[in-house]
């Protein structure tokens, strides 16, 4: 992620030790809530995975170019996309700023929605071939 340090901090997990690890886990597991196990079993899962993790500030906020280059796109597209509606903004004086959290937040329902597409379009393919396939034993 390219946002301002002081917006993410990011934390490597291939330096903690694996009993360390497992403590936490025995720890999450007959003593956590549901609510702080739910969060120390994904904290745990990036650990044994060796992924790097990031804490962002719920307060920490980009520009419209920031957010642009983050997700790739031109600055022309995100202004239209933040006048639609589809990324929450607000305003400082006349400047717009995108909490980080709603950036990624977009970016997580994007991505939903491109996976639910190619899979509307995997069953229409699916579906093509069976009737194909109906018609040929047919004839």
């Amino acid at each position: 992620m390219e946002f301002a340090l002081e917006t993410i901090e990011t934390i490597k997990t291939s330096d903690i030790p694996f009993d360390q690890v497992d403590a936490l886990e025995q720890y999450a597991e007959t003593s956590a809530e549901p609510e702080l196990r739910d969060m120390l079993r994904s904290l745990i899962r990036c650990v044994r995975e060796g992924s790097e993790f990031a804490i962002i500030d719920n307060s920490a906020a980009v520009t419209p170019n920031q957010a642009a280059e983050h997700l790739g796109m031109s600055r022309s597209h995100l202004y239209k996309l933040l006048d639609r509606g589809e990324i929450v903004f607000h305003r400082v004086g006349r400047d717009r700023r995108i909490r980080v959290r709603d950036l990624l937040d977009f970016e997580a329902q994007r991505q939903r929605d491109r996976r639910e597409l190619a899979e509307r379009f995997a069953r229409q393919n699916q579906t093509r071939t069976a009737a194909v396939n109906e018609l040929v034993d047919l004839l």
